[in-house]
């Protein structure tokens, strides 16, 4: 049963993928759109009879034809583009209203004619007709579709789009729209909201901005309310990882519009999908009665991008903004109610995953399948040849690219001539090399592309899988970076070779400032012999460019990319700091001062990583009484 539910789940999240791969790359013409309906329309901000004429054509020309474009090229790439667009003019021409809908249609059925044409007449066409016959099949074929939606496809497509406004109107005057967040809530945090938001929300929200200048329906799905309440929460009342992650992720998510962010969060306690339908419920609700809405899609869904598109007018953004508020209130209480009720010593995001999988009733072979990097079932990862790695995600547009932010910078730091990027799973090249994916979406990366080599996170802002796949790149490993470990003799060697000793770990220190934390660690490194006098001044800099602080108490301050050149070998300086010492509003606890060189420090810097990603092991390290009980916490990470 649960694997006839992964099935009927997989596609329809691909489906939805599908959907929204249409759409995500062309949100900029939609934000343009809806810009100069607010500025132009005689009743925008600065009303211009001239520059309104722009905005009829662009919402029914311009951003269907968009859509089918990009839809025809999902198929068959350029060439299903150029058919896709011509199949979709005449759906634009016969109907009297804008055809998203119609263009989701043709686009995509553009593509796969031209492409079934192209394979029946491969290896047929005789030596210097090759041009001819591709451009005139593609002509014919876009001419024939293009006549075929005119006639029938238009007005089918207007009749349904019709239906469907109809039904919007009246669950708001039944009063019945606020449901609707009942599912979809729970769909986005299931990553099943594109065929919801994209497929039917913004065509139908488009139509609805036509006929009354505003639609309700952007904010359905969009509404940053629900997320900001079970964050803040968290800021307050969590534990562990999640309460000292909460405060960063909530400001990415209001404000960067990055929905996913907090995903993991309610994953941790499903109790907390209440807490986002309550909210969403309520939000609705508030739009209902206040008449809320915006002229267009408010993509990604930041606080910033609603305002962005507001109708002009006091009451509007009185509106908006309440429908944001009142769902972030009752999604904070419920919240607050959830986590102060429960059980859990600790909120852990590794345990997310977890979490998911006895939610959705995917037992023991489906857990299999979340734990990737299975040597049977991955490619080997030949680190001299790799040149691009690919972060992917459901749009491509969300934490994918902060992943790829994160590990560039990485790569940038480390000297290495290796390209990192982000994209959608559903536009993953087929010559992928490496792939990293949020483990719930790993399967589709997989099946998409079945011989890159494919790496799975919970969490694309901090996992310490980025540190190793780096140090595979720099050594040249031909492992998998799970399974990256040492021999048991080499347990101690980097202590003993003098990377780290045991003069240079310090226990019960205090300090008044991070600066005065990240001074004595340079200081230790510099007395060490590991560094020149001036890497001080680079650590102090790295920090101040973007905090050392990693999470779970423990900060690693170390130089900049220019002060490589001070290091004169490896070295790390481990302080305990057992009241805590203020790291731009985190505690840290445990500093591990790092001078690199050559990769000299990068077995202990992975056991270091490896040790700290359970705050268990950082409590009884920032707890030892002695320097060999810290040595030893670390040195079973060597182990694993």
């Amino acid at each position: 049963m649960s694997q006839e539910n992964k099935g009927v789940k997989v596609r329809v999240q691909k489906f939805g993928n599908f959907l929204s791969s249409m759409v995500m790359p062309n949100i900029g013409a939609f934000i343009a759109w809806g810009l100069i309906t607010a500025l132009f329309i005689p009743t925008g901000w600065i009303p211009n009879e001239n520059l309104a004429t722009l905005v009829d054509p662009m919402v029914k020309y311009l951003l269907p034809l968009l859509i089918g474009y990009t839809g025809g090229k999902l198929i068959y790439d350029a060439r299903g583009g150029v058919v896709g667009a011509i199949a979709t003019m005449g759906v634009i021409v016969g109907a009297d209203m804008p055809m998203f809908l119609g263009a989701m249609l043709m686009g995509p059925i553009g593509g796969w004619v031209i492409k079934k044409f192209d394979s029946l007449i491969e290896g047929k066409v005789k030596t210097g007709f090759e041009m001819l016959i591709n451009n005139f099949s593609s002509g014919i074929l876009g001419g024939i579709l293009a006549i075929i939606s005119y006639l029938a496809i238009g007005p089918g497509v207007t009749a349904l789009t019709t239906a469907l406004v109809a039904g919007v109107e009246w669950m708001l005057d039944a009063g019945v729209l606020p449901l609707t967040s009942i599912l979809i809530e729970p769909a986005k945090v299931l990553f099943l909201n594109n065929a919801i938001n994209h497929g039917v929300l913004s065509p139908i929200g488009i139509e609805q901005v036509k006929q009354t200048g505003q639609s309700i329906l952007f904010l359905l799905e969009a509404n940053p309310g629900p997320g900001i309440g079970i964050l803040l929460a968290y800021c307050f009342f969590g534990k562990g990882t999640a309460k000292q992650t909460a405060p960063g992720a909530a400001i990415i998510h209001f404000f960067g519009g990055i929905h996913e962010i907090y995903f993991p969060y309610v994953l941790m306690h499903p109790m907390l999908f209440f807490a986002a339908i309550l909210g969403g419920v309520s939000g609705v609700f508030t739009l209902s009665m206040l008449g809320g809405g915006l002229l267009a899609p408010a993509s990604p869904g930041s606080f910033l991008a609603i305002l962005a598109v507001t109708p002009q007018g006091a009451g509007s953004y009185l509106a908006n903004i309440a429908g944001v508020l009142v769902a972030a209130v009752v999604s904070f209480l419920v919240s607050v109610l959830v986590l102060k009720t429960s059980k859990s010593k600790e909120g852990n995001l590794e345990e997310a995953s977890q979490k998911m999988q006895e939610m959705k009733g995917k037992k023991s072979s489906v857990a299999s399948v979340l734990t990737v990097n299975e040597p049977a079932t991955n490619m080997d990862l030949n680190p001299e040849n790799v040149q691009h790695v690919i972060f992917a995600c459901d749009a491509g547009m969300g934490s994918s690219a902060m992943g790829a932010s994160l590990l560039r910078k990485k790569v940038k730091e480390a000297g290495l001539d290796i390209k990192v990027t982000n994209t959608a799973i559903s536009n993953l090249p087929n010559d992928a090399q490496v792939v990293i994916t949020q483990e719930e979406l790993t399967p589709r990366a997989k099946q998409k592309v079945p011989n890159a080599y494919h790496i799975s996170v919970d969490n694309f802002l901090s996992s310490p899988k980025y540190d190793q796949l780096i140090s595979q790149f720099k050594d040249g490993n031909n492992g998998t970076a799970e399974q990256n470990t040492e021999a048991p003799a080499n347990k101690t060697s980097n202590a003993d070779n003098g990377v780290l000793t045991k003069k240079n770990i310090f226990l019960n220190k205090k300090f008044a400032s991070k600066e005065e934390a990240i001074r004595f660690a340079g200081q230790v490194l510099v007395d060490g012999g590991y560094v020149n006098p001036s890497y001080i001044e680079a650590m102090i800099a790295r920090d101040q460019l973007t905090s050392t602080y990693m999470g779970n108490d423990v900060a690693i301050p170390h130089g900049t990319e220019e002060a490589k050149a001070d290091v004169i070998e490896s070295g790390v300086t481990i302080i305990q700091v057992p009241d805590g010492v203020d790291f731009d509003g985190n505690k840290v606890r445990l500093i591990f001062g790092i001078a690199g060189k050559a990769g000299g420090h990068l077995e202990i810097l992975s056991a270091i990583a490896v040790t700290c990603s359970e705050m268990e092991n950082v409590e009884k390290m920032a707890t030892a009484q002695s320097v060999d009980e810290i040595l030893a916490i670390i040195g079973t990470s060597f182990e694993k």
